[in-house]
């Protein structure tokens, strides 16, 4: 966007398509950064009820004998209360990771517990669903890879009747898709993207919400932009109307927010934002058009809530909401139009202070929308803009400044105005200490002649 000549310095006209061009380079650079980011931590479903008979309050780590005797009794027994009681002390004794590596050591205990995955009683299918889900749980990828012949059968049951065990089998799969790639690669010619499809109709927030956790997960592996997502078909998710629920999803999370301050909710808001932000590719947004179906205002009124939400809470979550601000905003005058209608600037500009990364996300943000245009940045004029500009000049962080930096070039070509009440403020003597920073050298300097020449 700025090139340096030699002899004196002038500042360079640069077209919108060439804005454009370079900001989308920039786009494509800082998606492919946060798919590189590690996966978000794994998720463990417990809602175990205080033993009736007091025992049982310490879980004991169960050796190789105890693993086979439950079992057994869990394959063999004649009560099925006995056997359903044998799986719930397994599940326990597979919270400890010694426990977990005696289980897979011993021979043909997963297909024991595979078989009962997939008996004819609810129950024993439920408890060995739930100790399938103690095992995804482990940090040691040989135990999440041990689970791999129970993966087709959790696939098959998404399509099943009861809500909270789907629930629990995406949570499962999701958990193993963390672990290994050669989890990933089992689990893709299995089938999961269909499976995970399938979940999208479902009219239970709690599945939603976990689907939102496993296909998140599945579309952040480090190699998903060259193995996954050429085979995940987003355009058909989206088709399917995985957009537009996720939105619902979100609208359900905002009010739930409003309306409780139970913590926890972060949790649940987490894997949806991001799950949505993974969706927002920039090919999926050009070639689907208005399929994608999320051009409502409730949807960024929503996005708001969470920010405030997490500002109070959990500013470490921040960034989440922030990164699919800026991918709605990326691509989308609509969407850019909402965030001045509903008078979102002053809001956002209030998070600046808070981090570094956050200063430049929402830089990055009011970016994409000055590039829209005049209009747009007439409106965007309109608040403490420029103040917030000059006390980002002030910081010392280069990626702040240069963000800053890029936001001020675009209102100075859009906005002739910004650039009088920039010289009134001080303006220049805020460029001054950057002056011989080498990064920002060429930018302050073409943005100083463009301040005093036009």
């Amino acid at each position: 966007m700025w090139r340096r000549r030699l002899g004196h310095l002038r500042p360079v006209v640069c077209g919108v398509e060439e804005l454009r061009g370079r900001r989308r380079e920039k786009e494509a650079a800082l998606r492919k950064a946060r798919r590189e980011q590690q996966l978000v931590s794994k998720r463990l479903l417990r809602d175990d009820a205080p033993d009736e008979s007091g025992e049982g309050c310490v879980v004991a780590i169960l050796g190789e004998a105890e693993v086979q005797q439950f079992l057994r009794l869990a394959q063999r027994g004649t009560e099925e209360k006995d056997r359903e009681r044998a799986l719930v002390s397994l599940r326990r004794g597979l919270q400890h990771p010694e426990t977990q590596q005696n289980f897979i050591r011993l021979e043909g205990s997963m297909r024991t517990l595979v078989g009962l995955l997939t008996s004819n009683h609810a129950l024993l299918q439920l408890e060995a669903a739930r100790c399938l889900h103690e095992l995804s749980h482990s940090e040691q990828s040989a135990v999440a890879e041990a689970c791999l012949p129970a993966t087709s059968y959790l696939l098959t049951y998404l399509s099943g009747h009861s809500s909270d065990f789907i629930e629990l089998c995406l949570y499962t799969l999701g958990n193993l898709i963390v672990e290994s790639e050669a989890v990933r690669s089992q689990l893709l010619p299995q089938g999961i993207v269909p499976a995970m499809a399938a979940c999208i109709q479902s009219p239970h927030v709690a599945v939603l919400e976990a689907l939102g956790y496993a296909l998140s997960q599945l579309l952040q592996a480090k190699e998903a932009p060259e193995k996954i997502i050429p085979q995940v078909n987003n355009a058909l998710l989206i088709t399917h109307g995985a957009l537009s629920t996720l939105g619902l999803l979100l609208l359900y999370l905002a009010g739930d927010i409003q309306r409780t301050e139970d913590a926890g909710l972060e949790l649940l808001a987490c894997p949806v934002l991001r799950c949505i932000s993974n969706l927002l590719t920039e090919a999926v947004v050009e070639t689907m058009g208005e399929q994608m179906q999320l051009r409502d205002e409730r949807v960024m009124a929503a996005l708001f809530v969470l920010l405030q939400f997490f500002l109070q809470k959990q500013p470490s979550l921040l960034p989440e909401g922030l990164w699919l601000l800026n991918n709605l905003t990326a691509n989308s005058p609509s969407f850019c139009t909402s965030l001045l209608s509903l008078d979102l600037i002053e809001p956002l500009l209030q998070l600046l202070p808070v981090s570094n990364v956050v200063s430049v996300m929402v830089l990055t943000v009011l970016c994409n929308v000055a590039e829209k245009g005049p209009a747009y940045c007439q409106q965007l004029w309109r608040g403490p803009l420029l103040p917030s500009l000059l006390n980002m000049l002030a910081v010392s962080d280069t990626e702040v400044v240069g963000q800053s930096l890029e936001l001020l070039h675009l209102l100075f070509l859009y906005q002739p105005e910004a650039v009088q009440a920039f010289l009134q403020q001080s303006g220049l003597k805020a460029l001054e200490r950057h002056q011989e920073v080498a990064q920002l050298q060429d930018r302050v300097h073409a943005l100083w002649q463009t301040a005093l020449h036009g």
